[in-house]
């Protein structure tokens, strides 16, 4: 389990060319014009870990498996989609797919490319988004309130329940507020999430600069931070041309093209761990002769759910997890050194998996 990420934001801000350069793959077409992208472009991308090359080496493993994060590259949005407007109705309908938005904004100047509202101004361009999608919610919500009020009145328990969760939305988009401002109780966030607002799901801003200010970012990507601070969202800078270059260079040749650029990852990198943070979510490992693995949860999943990762039949019938931390396995070369160590653990069911836990599965078939 990776994540589902929808790559989203007003035509011409460098949408396509970041995801052929995330994927590696020319397959969505970067055009100087709107709607070059007609249908989502799907691509599924290894998630970069050094850890699962370390553990390989020390293991012996003959293959080396990364967990993966699969981009949405969404056809582009312009104001009045809500109404439909442009592509609005298929933008709407794939973004309501995806655990998180990555909000890809124009933060350079480039009077070759157009922009579709005029001007660069990337707080304002964030603001069209949000606003389309927040009245596309808002239209949804009250289209399925009105039925629901019926069977709440009727005395439906469930129907209660879930018209006050719509009202708490219903109430924060009314205000011109994206839903995932909502308050919510522990037992109420699963519920609030399967109501399928768009403006519910976690957004990280990627400030696209130019290539000059690929490391330290520039004036209008500073704008776009501060945004994102205020509102308690995330934001990455990166250069969508020089991750293109990356993706089509040797290996061998991008430490120095890197350091050149004064960056010591690729973008690329920093998107997913910004993702990951954003999410919640951590890597537990699989080690042996065979194969040196990476799998993704939540944080706070415990033993079993980690387990049903790799194969349902395991939750079921889990008993425990023979448990090593990342550093611990590492400090003892292995497996055997980590027991000399006493480092090496076993866990019930309601361990709470740590991130670079090395993790062994004992189960009931």
């Amino acid at each position: 389990m990776g994540f589902k990420c929808g790559i989203v934001g007003l035509p011409n801000v460098g949408k396509s060319t970041l995801f052929n350069a995330l994927t590696q793959t020319a397959a969505a077409q970067a055009a100087n014009y709107p709607f070059c992208t007609i249908e989502p472009n799907v691509g599924d991308v290894a998630v970069p870990d050094p850890r699962l090359d370390i553990l390989a080496k020390i293991a012996g493993s003959q293959e080396i498996i990364p967990t993966r994060i699969t981009f949405v590259d969404i056809a582009g949005l312009v104001r009045g989609a809500s109404k439909g407007e442009g592509l609005g109705n298929q933008f709407l309908a794939n973004i309501r797919e995806v655990d998180a938005v990555a909000h890809v904004l124009r933060c350079f100047i480039d009077d070759d490319i157009t922009h579709v509202e005029g001007k660069i101004d990337p707080v304002s361009d964030a603001e069209t988004v949000e606003t389309e999608l927040m009245l596309a919610d808002l239209e949804s919500l009250e289209k399925r309130i009105k039925p629901l009020e019926k069977k709440a009145n009727s005395g439906e328990k469930e129907a209660k329940e879930q018209l006050a969760l719509m009202m708490k939305a219903v109430t924060l988009l009314r205000e011109g507020k994206p839903a995932r401002r909502a308050e919510l109780a522990p037992e109420e966030r699963g519920p609030y999430s399967q109501l399928g607002l768009m403006t519910a799901k976690p957004v990280l801003y990627v400030c696209n600069v130019e290539e000059a200010s690929a490391a330290a970012g520039n004036a209008i990507s500073a704008k776009v931070e501060a945004m994102a601070k205020a509102e308690g969202a995330r934001s990455v800078v990166i250069s969508a041309k020089i991750e293109e270059e990356i993706a089509q260079m040797p290996d061998a040749d991008r430490p120095d093209f890197l350091e050149s650029l004064g960056l010591s990852e690729p973008g690329l990198n920093r998107l997913i761990r910004t993702g990951y943070e954003l999410l919640g979510l951590l890597t537990f490992f699989t080690v042996g002769p065979k194969e040196a693995r990476a799998w993704t949860v939540t944080k706070g999943s415990k033993g079993p759910q980690a387990a049903g990762v790799i194969h349902t039949d395991f939750e079921q019938g889990y008993i425990r997890a023979e448990t090593i931390a990342y550093p611990d396995y590492v400090a003892g070369n292995g497996e055997a050194g980590a027991r000399e160590a006493g480092k090496f653990r076993l866990e019930g069911k309601e361990y709470v998996v740590a991130d670079g836990d090395v993790m062994h599965f004992r189960f009931n078939n």
